[in-house]
């Protein structure tokens, strides 16, 4: 039976299940995996439209995290099935990603135009003209992926294998007693998560661009985990998650200067570069003053008194 995208979601909905700290790790990443995909699908008919630019955000938030945690939980699916379905939200996450970034890129150009003397604004304008074709043309894009057989069948085979226990699981033989329940994994998991982002205080202070957007994705994945599995930590979590933030956010400002620089770097041989160069050592400035934020706040996410929240949080466990 060929459901709407709404009676799907509502079908979805009615199968939404709380995590419990004795699923096994499968049933629980199954469980978390269709609270994102809802929210995916509930932002779909907005990400068409780009009525509000936060609907192809939460829409690519959501593909990341489920990602996020099928990387996670690799060795408890089928390894073929789960690498369909991330190469599937790879695809869709892409398509997204070349919006949102338009997106942040021309919201960011918009704000500076405002502070500028009259002449510098028009001379602004051209070049957001450009990117505002720019953008409508990767919407439509966006727009013919989500109306392509690829995306309808992947609608239908994923909401299937989510209301589906025990599908695709690994079935990987093993011997004597181990521990399958996420009460029992789901610490180690975190630490994993933490320890990678921690191994990069060695090289912090010489890292460049590309570094540091590596540890942007560490930290992102560090608060994914920990967040997408809420309901079962302790109060103090949400303080930890809202630490991760911070600094994932410093991380995330200079991110966002090298992605435009990359966006405008094709303007700046052209009559625009006249209009752009003081844009571009406006984020060279929000960049430095970035940098210059990132040592105290790695030091302060570090510290004994923010790694304790998530010591708490873990303790919930039982």
């Amino acid at each position: 039976m060929k459901l709407s995208l709404q009676e799907r979601i509502a079908l979805l909905k009615k199968n939404n299940q709380t995590v419990q700290p004795i699923d096994v790790m499968a049933e629980a990443g199954r469980k978390v995996l269709l609270t994102d995909w809802i929210k995916m699908l509930e932002c779909e008919a907005g990400s068409r439209t780009g009525e509000d630019i936060e609907d192809v955000h939460d829409m690519r938030v959501s593909i990341r995290r489920m990602r996020s945690l099928l990387r996670l939980l690799r060795p408890y699916y089928d390894e073929r099935e789960a690498k369909q379905i991330r190469e599937s939200m790879r695809r869709i996450g892409l398509s997204l990603g070349v919006v949102r970034d338009l997106d942040v890129l021309l919201e960011n150009l918009h704000t500076y135009q405002l502070t500028q003397e009259a002449e510098q604004q028009a001379a602004l304008q051209e070049v957001i003209d450009d990117l505002e074709a720019r953008r409508v043309a990767a919407r439509a894009m966006l727009v013919i992926l989500l109306d392509s057989k690829f995306y309808r069948q992947f609608v239908k085979s994923f909401s299937k294998f989510l209301l589906t226990p025990e599908a695709g699981v690994s079935q990987v033989k093993t011997t004597g007693v181990v521990p399958s329940q996420i009460r029992h994994l789901l610490p180690v998991l975190v630490h994993d998560r933490l320890a990678a982002v921690r191994a990069y205080d060695s090289i912090l202070a010489e890292a460049d661009a590309l570094t540091l957007h590596g540890l942007r994705i560490e930290c992102k994945r560090l608060r994914y985990t920990v967040s997408l599995f809420s309901d079962l930590l302790g109060d103090t979590h949400a303080d930890y998650v809202t630490e991760v933030k911070i600094l994932q956010d410093c991380l995330g400002h200079m991110n966002d200067v090298a992605t435009a620089r990359l966006q405008l770097d094709t303007y700046l041989d052209s009559s625009h570069n006249t209009a752009l160069a003081p844009y571009f050592a406006h984020m060279e400035a929000q960049e430095a003053e970035q940098k210059a934020k990132l040592s105290a706040l790695w030091t302060h996410f570090n510290s004994r008194k923010v790694q304790q929240k998530l010591v708490t949080a873990l303790l919930a466990l039982h």
